[in-house]
């Protein structure tokens, strides 16, 4: 038997992180993904409660008075979340959790989750990376601007997570997140409950 881990995943928009996570889901069926809470609304093509929960400002804010949060964080100008009951459910399944969340998110966890996995996507350059969210053509220009401008900042953060991965191929890129996951899964501390031959 071995202990859940829970894997701390950030990156600036347009990394690659949620590609990345998508298809190690894909192909981890014992992984899950913890969805968190958002007060932003949908995109084009996004479900409620399996990209993201979303709710309202008025009960988000209650739900942090409520101290129902593991986690959150106002992210270009939206407030974002993570359920401790989520996480608690996933982990009395016996599930890799998979936790999907920015910088600011990944601060508050830490103090709480000293065991879990910090992973940090970053991408080959910032002008590549720009050129990735201008083809995604979903924000106008001055959202743009801002979230380059957020990126810079959140980039800086990447010396207090375990591992970086550079984003620049998409393949070589998932081999080292997978990796990650299996070696850390392999780690003595993660096995429990072994019995040793009379």
């Amino acid at each position: 038997m071995r202990a859940g881990i829970l894997f701390v995943i950030s990156a600036p928009s347009g990394a690659g992180k949620s590609t990345l996570c998508r298809e190690l889901l894909r192909r981890f069926k014992d992984i899950k993904l913890s969805v968190s809470y958002t007060t932003r609304a949908p995109r084009k093509g996004e479900m409620n409660d399996v990209h993201y929960t979303f709710i309202s400002r008025k009960k988000f804010k209650n739900m942090i008075t409520g101290g129902k949060f593991a986690e959150w964080a106002m992210v270009h100008g939206n407030l974002y979340g993570t359920s401790v009951d989520r996480l608690k459910k996933l982990s009395k399944e016996g599930c890799d959790i998979l936790l999907d969340i920015d910088v600011q998110g990944a601060k508050q966890v830490k103090n709480s989750y000293r065991n879990a996995v910090y992973i940090f996507i970053l991408p080959p350059s910032m002008e590549i990376l720009k050129r990735r969210l201008m083809k995604r053509k979903t924000e106008p220009k001055e959202a743009l601007t801002l979230r380059l401008e957020k990126a810079k900042d959140e980039i800086l953060s990447y010396k207090e997570y375990d591992y970086v991965i550079i984003n620049d191929k998409l393949d070589n890129a998932y081999r080292e997140f997978e990796s990650i996951i299996l070696s850390s899964r392999l780690r003595t501390g993660n096995t429990v409950n072994f019995s040793m031959p009379q």
